[in-house]
């Protein structure tokens, strides 16, 4: 290993460690390298930095924040809330079965999972206080509901790793969706016995009751629909239908809640374009990084190693799902996907291992890590909705809950064809 190979990864992590954020130790873990060991002019760093981020597909990432804050000033996710009380909240534990299904609806509209801890959270905790759920309970839940955010499409994640493995971003939009629900439903499913043995039943089922609220809710509901329907009716590709879901944001907004007005949306566009800004940063520092690696053949001396040890698929990915599970600790979902996956795509080639089950698998897997001590950030974001110390959500309620997001990463891992059956189906296989 040469010095300018150890210094790609010794300036990166040097940074990392003292707290530098992520996308400044990407740009300057590929500038330092290049300026002490190379002769190549930066002007090829600089070029990394702008080709990376001119890509069509990418403009898919900001019009999907931008849909996403638009619904969510526009009152969809409290009418999403009301819908699934009137579906579900009569069973034991309720309110928070609404919560984990609320944060997979609300999913399917901001792709994030900060937003979607926020947009559910700063609604549905007050409400399971009152009701008597316990604190930690609440919290727990909230945070691990947020790991839905990132992966029912349209997924932020899910269209960095499209672009960075070359493979159908429609394809992993539709790969998510089983996952969601799987996640969704084992979080429902202790939802359902905790409320059994500490929360008293409140209310019957009323289908008059699903029927009016649907009504309200359905302007929120049809925005999935909308997008992955005019994708695989071939009517748009992901990123023209980001831009139909903002539209339809707009026209939801101003039109039909008429919740919207000028003070709101210029708000929602500056906090779109803020958000997009620094993930598009990270895309570009990230792709830098990438090239220098790629430079100094480090990918493929990985690839290398990683067979040599094992060429068992099975193997493989067991080591990759460890590796991400750290990873996704401390690092920024999208940057963990761009410098990981030109590293491990080549080894998924040779294993004859299929890439949407890949990326599926992947972003599942960094998701589970926000809500992973010491860095997870939906613990964060969770903890500031009750002014908690983090350490408050940290508790049994949140390890039982993790367990079971594990135990759904498990058999996606193994079990492909739960990934690939959404597809396979809609691509007529």
């Amino acid at each position: 290993m040469d010095a300018m190979t150890i210094s790609v990864f010794a300036v990166f992590f040097g940074l990392v460690l003292l707290g530098v954020p992520i996308s400044v130790s990407l740009a300057l873990g590929a500038l330092v390298p290049m300026c002490l060991f190379s002769n190549v002019t930066l002007l090829a760093i600089i070029q990394k930095f702008f080709t990376s981020v001119d890509v069509f597909s990418f403009m898919a990432i900001p019009l999907f924040i931008f849909c996403g804050g638009l619904l969510e000033k526009s009152g969809v996710s409290q009418k999403l809330c009301e819908f699934t009380t009137s579906l579900v909240g009569w069973l034991h534990g309720g309110v928070a079965i609404v919560t984990f299904v609320t944060c997979m609806f609300f999913g399917a509209i901001s792709g994030s999972a900060t937003a979607t801890v926020l947009a559910i959270g700063s609604i549905m905790v007050p409400i399971m206080i009152d009701q008597g759920y316990d604190e930690k309970f609440t919290l727990a839940c909230i945070a691990i509901g947020g790991v839905l955010g990132p992966i029912i499409p349209p997924s932020i994640p899910l269209v960095v790793f499209g672009m960075s493995a070359e493979t159908s971003i429609s394809d992993l939009f539709s790969g998510g969706v089983v996952p969601g629900v799987l996640l969704t439903g084992g979080f429902s499913v202790y939802a359902f016995f905790y409320g059994k043995k500490h929360i008293k039943t409140v209310g019957r089922f009323n289908p008059a009751e699903v029927w009016r609220t649907f009504k309200g809710a359905v302007w929120g509901l049809l925005m999935p629909i909308i997008i992955l329907g005019g994708i695989y009716g071939g009517v748009f590709t992901p990123t023209e239908a980001a831009a139909v879901a903002s539209i339809y944001g707009i026209f939801v907004g101003f039109v039909v809640m008429r919740q919207l007005n000028p003070a709101k949306f210029y708000g929602v566009l500056k906090s779109s374009v803020t958000s997009a800004a620094m993930i598009m940063f990270i895309v570009a520092a990230a792709t830098a990084y990438g090239y220098v690696m790629t430079r100094q053949q480090i990918p493929l001396h990985i690839a290398d190693a990683i067979t040599s040890f094992s060429s068992s698929p099975i193997v493989f990915l067991m080591l990759v799902n460890i590796l991400l599970l750290v990873v996704g600790t401390f690092m920024e979902t999208c940057a963990a996907i761009l410098i990981l996956t030109p590293m491990l795509v080549p080894v998924c080639h040779a294993l004859n291992i299929n890439l949407v089950a890949f990326g599926v698998m992947v972003c599942v897997n960094l998701a589970i890590g926000m809500v992973t001590p010491p860095l997870g950030l939906n613990l964060f974001v969770s903890a500031r909705l009750r002014q908690k110390p983090v350490d408050f959500v940290v508790n049994r309620h949140l390890l039982v809950l993790v367990l079971i997001a594990l135990t759904v990463l498990i058999l996606i891992t193994y079990i492909p064809s739960l990934i690939l059956f959404l597809p396979n189906l809609l691509a007529g296989k």
